[in-house]
């Protein structure tokens, strides 16, 4: 498989600069190409998470060149789930974007969508903390484009504070960079924790500013406070299928937390110890509850939306915080489930918003197929609260689980915050489908629906709403398939807190 793993990388890459070459204009054949492309993507992700399963990780060298001197990507069980699972996100995001018409609202959304999925799939992918900061920017600037994808006033502000942000963490991404090399003469992942153990006490000290610094560039891609500024008004602000699109992107955060937690700064590391944990649990505590808070005073369904994003991290960063493989499984099976079920509410708010004339939840307005919206947003509410029977409510137990040893202190802030998104969103949805409505209409531009919309129906909306039904339809089969996936990421986590063969398969030996 070695000469796969790359694909991910290079073939929305090349398809992105085809479309761009040669496809401009042609809306229909850049829909046509893009679909091809992603539907490849998703054969080859499967391809590699089956071998990854059976052979366990291996290492492709570009040009050849032996770690640590040459670019590395690394494949093994956690990089592959990941992905399949931006495979898969990408195959809804992008059907969805053909039925709603999204992709005709502006130039060149399908090669930037390309463009993304290189970004993500590389930082899911490399074995290298440089071209890890190469993949961040990659995804960067694509989402960018992505982000203020129809255009708006509103859309650029929040696009502009986006990327300042983000800014600050690359800034902060290589200053950090620049100390793990000085230190180690090193940047391979696998290399860092072959080497840290041996390192000479005169530098924990540096060591452990860089570590820290790599957890706030890592909390500011996942929305971890005090760094979650940026993500409300951006994906609130972003067309839906491009939010539903970043559910993924804050993954990133937390996969490389969780990559450089388990492999580079564990806790036996004498240099950081337990420094990471203590930073990640009280800000993962303080993140689900502004998120739960988000959701119980969201003005807007994308607001909500967006606020929801920010609680799920919260509840993936408090399980990651545990460094335990049973936590570890656990923060696994939250991510999976988490990423598709806020996809969906950023979708269903797509669709509620292109049927009213408000944006605003108190502002009277009719919800045209009243009943099909209302059963995608009482399934899309159920799982984000964390409620039965859906997977929500198991990654909750899983991670409640894992930290029986504090229960007095993690269960109250998980259970009270999932009664208040449940409160929120039961909010929202008896505002938008069972109160009464008329034909008011709000004289406040900023209340009413998003310009780059449309109130007709888009010619293929069905698709769009197959797509939607689609993610949930995956939400119910993780649901019923809790057990052998549960399973089978009790192994991920086994082999992330031993990674042992992740080392050996970079031709790299464990320093003793």
């Amino acid at each position: 498989m070695s000469h796969w793993i790359i694909a991910p990388v290079v073939l929305p890459a090349f398809v992105a600069a085809f479309m761009v070459l040669t496809l401009r204009g042609h809306l229909d054949l850049q829909r046509i190409a893009s679909l091809a492309a992603i539907v490849a993507l998703n054969a080859i992700a499967v391809a590699l998470l089956w071998s990854a399963t059976v052979h366990g990780p291996e290492a492709y060298f570009l040009g050849d060149w032996p770690a640590p001197f040459g670019i590395v990507l690394v494949l093994d069980r956690l990089s592959a789930m990941m992905v399949a699972l931006l495979a898969f996100v990408a195959l809804i995001t992008t059907l969805y974007a053909i039925g709603s018409g999204w992709d005709a609202k502006g130039a060149h959304f399908h090669p930037l969508l390309q463009f993304l999925l290189m970004g993500v799939g590389g930082a899911f992918l490399t074995g290298d903390a440089f071209n890890l900061f190469v993949f961040f920017e990659v995804l960067l600037i694509a989402s960018y484009g992505l982000m203020i994808h129809g255009g708006g006033d509103r859309r650029t502000r929040a696009g502009i504070q986006y990327v300042a942000f983000n800014l600050v963490g690359s800034s902060l991404f290589l200053i950090a960079l620049a100390l793990l090399y000085g230190v180690t003469g090193t940047l391979n992942m696998a290399d860092l924790a072959a080497k840290l153990p041996s390192l000479p006490e005169g530098d924990a000290a540096l060591l452990r500013v860089a570590a820290v610094m790599l957890i706030l560039v890592f909390a500011i891609k996942g929305a971890l406070v005090p760094l979650q500024f940026w993500l409300p008004g951006t994906y609130a602000n972003a067309p839906g299928v491009v939010a539903a699109l970043f559910a993924i992107m804050t993954k990133v955060g937390a996969y490389a937390t969780l990559r450089f937690t388990t492999l580079v700064f564990p806790t036996d590391l004498p240099a950081t110890g337990t420094l990471i944990p203590a930073f990640l649990l009280p800000a993962a505590l303080v993140t689900l509850a502004i998120g739960a808070l988000g959701i119980l005073g969201a003005s807007t369904l994308p607001r909500l939306a967006a606020f929801a994003a920010i609680a799920s991290m919260g509840t993936a960063f408090l399980a990651i915080a545990h460094m335990a493989p049973q936590a570890t499984s656990a923060a696994l099976y939250y991510i999976l489930h988490s990423t598709l079920a806020t996809a969906l509410i950023f979708l269903v708010a797509d669709l509620v918003s292109r049927r009213r004339a408000h944006l605003r939840l108190d502002a009277p307005s009719p919800v045209a197929q009243n009943g099909l919206i209302a059963a995608l947003f009482l399934a899309s509410a159920v799982a984000l609260a964390g409620m039965p029977p859906l997977s929500g409510f198991i990654g909750k137990l899983l991670i409640l689980d894992a930290w029986r040893d504090q229960a007095f202190a993690i269960w109250p802030a998980v259970l009270v915050s999932s009664f208040l998104m449940l409160l929120g969103l039961s909010r929202a949805g008896s505002l938008l489908f069972w109160k009464p409505s008329d034909t008011a209409q709000a004289s406040d531009p900023a209340q009413t629906s998003d310009p780059a919309q449309t109130s007709d129906p888009a010619p293929h909306e069905p698709l769009a709403l197959t797509a939607a039904f689609a993610l949930l339809a995956t939400i119910v089969a993780l649901t019923l398939a809790a057990g052998p996936i549960t399973g089978w990421l009790d192994g991920t986590a086994a082999s992330l807190h031993d990674p042992a063969a992740y080392i050996a398969a970079n031709r790299l030996e464990v320093a003793p």
